[in-house]
């Protein structure tokens, strides 16, 4: 999946709140704005790669964490992530 394709599905399912309801569905750029705040750009670090240099680890609950190691940036998968890849739960 390259970044288009994460943006546009990712807008897909904003559509819908977690009561069920629909929602308003946020707009393919706003969406791309937040992830380049998120992981960056080319020419502007995002918010997670500068906690990371700054040595914080960065937990995303269940999903897992990012972290330095060594000088390099490094992802560690959290017990939910790592269940639903293991045997598909959820």
């Amino acid at each position: 999946m390259d970044k288009q394709q994460l943006i546009d599905r990712t807008a897909g399912r904003t559509e819908a709140s977690g009561d069920g309801e629909r929602g308003e569905r946020l707009a393919p750029q706003d969406v791309e704005r937040v992830l380049d705040a998120l992981f960056g750009t080319v020419e502007h670090p995002g918010v997670i790669a500068e906690a990371v240099r700054a040595g914080e680890t960065v937990v995303l609950g269940s999903f897992g964490d990012f972290h330095g190691a060594d000088s390099t940036a490094a992802f560690r998968a959290g017990k939910a992530l790592a269940a639903y890849l293991q045997d598909g739960t959820g």
